[in-house]
């Protein structure tokens, strides 16, 4: 289980590293899109970061996973609502929705609901 947990932070911090900052023409359009200021953009951006960050950190010191993955989950919520917002399609959703389970799923996992 812990291997699995593992994979989930570093699945999840690579992600986030992609989509924030490889594609980030690709942030923009959406935050517009949204109707969202560049201020909440680069929040957003700047928190995802460090939260992944956290959470890779948190492979070697485990009592630092469980906030960040709630507050990585939290981000994820509202990224679901955006989407439903602008009517995206389902498969736009997907994305932002395997995260939120993987955060939730590594928080649980640091709350032992699965010991």
């Amino acid at each position: 289980m812990e291997l699995i947990v593992t994979l989930s932070k570093v699945i999840i911090a690579i992600s986030i590293v992609i989509v924030w900052v490889f594609r980030w023409d690709n942030i923009v359009k959406e935050f517009n899109e949204y109707g969202l200021a560049d201020l909440t953009r680069n929040f957003v951006g700047a928190s995802k970061i460090a939260l992944s960050t956290l959470l890779i950190t948190s492979i070697w010191y485990p009592g630092l996973a469980a906030i960040p993955a709630l507050l990585m989950a939290f981000l994820m919520i509202c990224a679901q609502f955006a989407h439903f917002k602008v009517k995206n399609p389902f498969v736009k959703h997907l994305p932002s929705l395997a995260l939120l389970v993987l955060s939730l799923f590594i928080a649980a996992y640091h709350y032992g609901f699965f010991n």
